[in-house]
């Protein structure tokens, strides 16, 4: 599944084509998304202006400027195996390509989604982050809206798994399973730690290491291990510096003891049971 780090790389490559452009059509092949693609919208983004590009937690959002009663934003979120990249408008379709946002410059962002897991939503008026699936997201792990404060409190009455807690966007928005996995793995946190018992100077450590771990995704261009590749169709190469994630048996690089793996929530986490500590 695209993660905060991929979603990312994907709005930063999409950003120049699209910004201060006009759309001169969107064509939906599709409607059987995760959420039924909204009746209507080829005619609201019709001549609509994007005037930004933006991120929420794991949603892409184009904001579209007003245009007769227009105004809104177009929100796109990539599901499990979805993909947004830039093509010419002579390239023609293929099968799994669902969704078109054909844009005045000759480029045409193309939604790829085989599963369908993916959404293509509108929201009217100024503020997107009215929706109902962006209303209750917490804060981004990138900004000083957080950091070991914020996580210590919202981790004192949690008795769950510290991993689960910081996967739960209610508490932190986009930190999916991968990073997760590597960001307690540099803390020296056991991801089977009850919440409320990670002491205070431990949440400062896990919060910084959140937002290192991220940091160099993005940089990496995110990971890919499946379907995933950028805006521009390269795949990105975190996977490579990957320390615990996909390593089960193999030595740990700081330590050389085994690298486990269990489920949680059935997801894959995999931890160094020497470095990291209960």
């Amino acid at each position: 599944m695209p993660e905060l780090p991929e979603v990312e790389t994907t709005r930063r490559g999409l950003a120049s084509a699209v910004e201060h452009r006009r759309i001169e059509r969107a064509v939906v092949r599709h409607r059987g998304m995760r959420q039924p693609v909204p009746r209507g919208l080829e005619q609201r983004l019709a001549g609509a202006h994007i005037h930004g590009l933006s991120r929420r937690g794991k949603y892409l959002l184009f904001n579209c400027e007003p245009v007769k009663d227009k105004a809104g934003t177009l929100i796109i979120h990539l599901g499990m195996s979805g993909r947004l990249w830039l093509v010419n408008t002579a390239t023609p379709p293929e099968k799994h390509d669902h969704f078109d946002l054909v844009i005045d410059n000759g480029r045409v962002v193309r939604l790829r989604d085989p599963r369908r897991f993916g959404l293509v939503l509108w929201q009217a008026g100024p503020d997107p982050l009215v929706h109902q699936l962006l209303a209750a997201i917490g804060p981004e792990p990138l900004t000083a809206d957080f950091d070991g404060a914020v996580l210590y409190r919202e981790t004192r009455s949690r008795s769950a798994a510290i991993k689960l807690v910081i996967m739960d966007s209610h508490v932190v928005a986009g930190v999916g399973n991968i990073y997760a996995n590597e960001a307690l793995f540099h803390s020296g946190i056991d991801p089977r730690t009850p919440a409320q018992r990670v002491s205070r100077e431990r949440c400062d450590l896990l919060a910084q290491h959140i937002k290192n771990t991220l940091a160099a995704a993005i940089d990496a261009g995110g990971s890919s291990l499946r379907d995933y590749v950028g805006s521009d169709g390269m795949a990105g190469n975190f996977q490579n510096q990957f320390l615990v994630y996909g390593r089960a048996g193999e030595p740990c690089t700081r330590c050389g003891a085994t690298i486990r793996e269990l489920k949680q929530a059935q997801r894959a986490t995999c931890y160094c049971p020497s470095c990291q500590k209960r």
